[in-house]
């Protein structure tokens, strides 16, 4: 056997040999080919699909459950059918813990609200998911179950590569499941997320999410047409200007940083709709809603007014109803509203109009006893996330 110096020698004369040929190189760099997924990728809403109900069949807890959470991701059904009903299940409740309610919460609601923005490095041991938020989810395509954190909840999520496809399936409770399938397609560019709620091995309701290269760039906005030349004055053509040059007004540039919305925000309004007999019925209270949220929207550091739907402020709605067994469903939305001037297509000046910065929704049944807990419970969770938001844009 050779002295292991000469083998060291050896190998590194082949290496150089190999360098020289070239073909070294070209094996190193093959290896090390960019991913079709990486990148920064802006949501193209117009191919994108949104359903207008998507989301879990309910399924309703016994009523002689008192500590009973309640799910935040089914469907609200009007007499829809949409991939399954509503049906309630006595003999076998589901019994949801706070963690299952919070997972079903975050995300069903990804699924509902998808993200605008996603920056992806994809790498052979890790793929690093950052939303327009700069919140960044780390996912090990082994295949393998792991656990990662959402809002401080722990997720088991199982992710794989499909050929140049990645697929990614998160572990909502028993039976449910929400899987994510991620492919990129060279002419034309895109990414493509299609999201698939599984219940019980049954594929459910599906959304497909299209994203472009790049950041997005709207059209600048105008806030007045140009004035026509003064009587006398030269056009652009007979002044030798080009179209586009200093005689056109300046594009309006804009703050593309992730949060920047939220920036300078300190104080907001608090507006929860007028609630129904049946809400009544069922133990929700608006001033007690109301309370419990404005304490959480004040220990953000918010400066809060009641009852008031002024400049930026959180609309609450919610809609309840009781069913045969005398269990509650209600339907809750938390919105956080403003007004801004906006150049319509449709319209010569701008105008005020209202602007959702963000929405959270979902759907809770339970026992009545518990009900108004349950979807105060709720309420809340989406408020501190409107407060999260709101203070990391603005340390």
């Amino acid at each position: 056997m050779l002295p292991w110096f000469i083998m060291e020698c050896r190998l590194a004369l082949m290496c150089t040999v190999s360098v020289a040929l070239g073909w070294c190189v070209a094996s190193r760099a093959s290896a090390q080919s960019p991913s079709p997924l990486g990148g920064i990728w802006s949501l193209n809403r117009t191919l994108s699909e949104f359903p207008r109900e998507i989301g879990f069949d309910i399924v309703l807890q016994d009523v002689g459950d008192t500590e009973g959470q309640d799910s935040t991701g089914g469907r609200g059904r009007r007499g829809s059918r949409g991939g399954g009903s509503s049906r309630t299940n006595s003999s076998n409740p589901r019994r949801e813990s706070y963690q299952d309610g919070q997972r079903m919460r975050i995300l069903v609601g990804e699924v509902r609200e998808p993200t605008t923005r996603l920056t992806i490095v994809d790498t052979p041991s890790a793929v690093t998911i950052t939303n327009e938020l700069g919140q960044s989810r780390r996912l090990n395509p082994t295949g393998r179950q792991d656990s990662i954190e959402v809002e401080n909840i722990p997720i088991t999520v199982t992710t794989r590569r499909d050929g140049d496809r990645l697929v990614v399936l998160y572990h909502v409770e028993q039976d449910r499941d929400v899987r994510w399938t991620y492919s990129a397609s060279a002419n034309p560019t895109r990414l493509t997320a299609e999201a698939t709620l599984i219940e019980r091995g049954k594929e459910g309701d599906k959304a497909t999410r299209i994203y472009e290269p790049g950041l997005s760039s709207p059209a600048p906005v105008v806030s007045e047409r140009q004035a026509p030349p003064a009587s006398g004055g030269q056009s652009p053509a007979s002044t030798g200007q080009a179209p586009g040059s200093a005689a056109q007004p300046p594009r309006e540039t804009f703050d593309q940083k992730p949060g920047a919305e939220f920036a300078g925000l300190k104080n907001v309004g608090l507006l929860v709709e007028d609630l129904g007999p049946e809400a009544r019925a069922c133990g929700l209270r608006q001033d007690a809603i109301e309370d419990a949220l404005a304490k959480r929207l004040a220990a953000g550091g918010l400066i809060v007014r009641k009852n008031s739907d002024e400049d930026t402020y959180v609309y609450v709605n919610i809609i309840t109803t009781s069913v045969a067994n005398g269990a509650c469903v209600s339907r809750y939305d938390a919105f956080l509203y403003t007004h801004a001037t906006s150049k319509l297509a449709y319209h010569e000046r701008p105008v005020l109009v209202q602007v959702s910065l963000m929405h959270r929704g979902g759907i809770g049944a339970s026992a009545a006893a518990v009900h108004s807990a349950s979807v105060t419970g709720g309420l809340a969770a989406y408020v501190d996330l409107f407060v999260s938001q709101i203070r990391d844009a603005n340390k």
